[in-house]
């Protein structure tokens, strides 16, 4: 099964049990061993994973990290547990303790939804200060489950870890200047970007008005691009979707004559709703819903599992959100379909009343 969705599997999980989850030791054995197997380890074989293993420190005995993982009798990471309600960034400092004495090239802190991913890329044998991969299990990414993948038992390979965590070092930090640079245009740049297209002394008030300008600039350009893109990959998922779904008949909830067209702005509303979702669920789970009155979404195609209903067959466009239950619709006007994003929250909560 591939990993992406394996992980997507133990975020589900995560959801339904977090709540009654309340020592570590119990988010150990619920959410992290689950986490060790799904990389291919046999949990259950101290020759791949040794619990507890012992890291003495000096003078200080005794002190155990929570599991050495193995491959080929050679130990490649170490995990070090925290309950699911602590921060994963906060307990860095033991984890670098006992990475300084483990044998292993890398170090991960977890409390069971967050994996940090440590190396000694600055200092040998000496952990950084900051991961330089990051599986959020409700925030799953394909560029880092890619990188996942080279930590697993029949695809584990140093070198490539290495050379990934070096890229991503050196990325993390250039996007971090430049999102410094969106938040607030520094003085360089403004004059760098300016000097290409005026000519004239910049004295400090129009440093001050170019700044403003840049800002904006930047910002417009982000928006506009991220826009392009979401409508071309709406477009190609709608393609795809009418071809899949041309010899189905929609079926809806009142059982009305199926005597409509689905609008090109209920298409987009639905995919960008799905987006929204994919978030937290499989898409296989979402199931699009028209009828003569408005355009549903169904949590796994169940009329007793509304998520939303576009109502755009009116003069004024309304998104009806159930986050306080099936029988408690609430209809939110919309001026715009990217509007909808505003209410990410509302539909996350929805999911979530259901499960």
């Amino acid at each position: 099964m591939d990993l992406k969705i394996k992980l997507e599997q133990l975020h589900q999980k995560v959801i339904g049990l977090k709540e009654q989850i309340g020592t570590e030791e119990a988010t150990k054995n619920a959410f992290v061993m689950p986490f060790i197997q799904i990389l291919g380890y046999d949990i259950f074989n101290p020759t791949e994973v040794v619990p507890e293993h012992v890291c003495d420190i000096g003078t200080k005995k005794g002190e155990k990290v929570d599991y050495v993982i193995k491959n080929n009798d050679e130990p490649i990471f170490i995990i070090e547990c925290k309950h699911w309600k602590e921060n994963a960034d906060a307990h860095n400092s033991q984890l670098h303790r006992y990475y300084h004495v483990s044998k292993t090239r890398f170090g991960v802190l977890t409390n069971g939804i967050v994996y940090n991913f440590y190396a000694d890329l600055e200092k040998p044998n000496i952990m950084d200060e900051k991961p330089f991969l990051t599986i959020n299990l409700e925030d799953l990414k394909d560029s880092a489950i890619k990188i996942l993948e080279s930590f697993t038992k029949t695809g584990y390979n140093l070198e490539d870890i290495l050379g990934s965590a070096e890229a991503l070092k050196y990325i993390k930090a250039i996007r971090k200047e430049f999102e410094k640079e969106i938040e607030n245009p520094s003085d360089q740049l403004v004059k760098l970007l300016v000097s290409r297209f005026f000519d004239k002394p910049i004295n400090a008030n129009r440093l001050i008005a170019f700044k403003e300008y840049t800002k904006k600039a930047l910002t417009t350009s982000i928006n506009e691009s991220i826009s392009f893109r979401l409508k071309s990959a709406l477009s190609i998922n709608e393609q795809i979707e009418k071809h899949d779904d041309k010899n189905i008949q929609p079926v809806d909830e009142n059982n009305e004559t199926p005597k409509f067209i689905t609008t090109e702005e209920e298409s987009e509303g639905s995919q960008i709703v799905k987006a929204i979702l994919r978030e937290k669920i499989p898409s296989e789970r979402i199931a699009p819903r028209d009828t003569q009155s408005y355009f549903g979404v169904l949590l796994d195609d169940n009329n007793r599992k509304p998520i939303c209903r576009l109502h755009f067959n009116t003069t004024n466009k309304y998104l009806e959100l159930f986050h306080n239950g099936k029988d408690a619709g609430e209809k939110m006007q919309l001026n715009e379909l990217d509007e909808i994003y505003n209410y990410r929250n509302e539909l996350h909560q929805t999911l979530e009343i259901y499960n």
